[in-house]
């Protein structure tokens, strides 16, 4: 799949994860996405791969700049904003 985020709310991310579970219970079923979301890079036992630099790497959770970038957000907001937005905030 190629970023099947695009077209779904995090809500909806979630329920792809649970779909993505269960059809992962028969033997031989595995997926491969392109994606940006952190909650879709967020499925168990997930190898995520890294293509962010000269070389392709396998990369956890956690160091992935998607999930960096979202926690920091989510934690900050006002961070952001008064930095994105400086002009406007002053």
């Amino acid at each position: 799949m190629d970023e099947p985020e695009a077209a779904l709310s995090p809500q909806r991310q979630l329920s792809l994860l649970v779909l993505m579970h269960e059809l992962c219970q028969k033997p031989d079923t595995q997926f491969i996405i392109a994606t940006h979301s952190p909650i879709l890079l967020a499925y168990p036992e997930a190898t995520i791969y890294s293509f962010d630099n000269d070389k392709i790497e396998k990369i956890d959770y956690k160091e992935t700049q998607h999930y960096k970038i979202t926690k920091e957000f989510l934690n900050h907001p006002e961070l952001y904003i008064k930095n994105l937005f400086l002009d406007l905030v002053s």
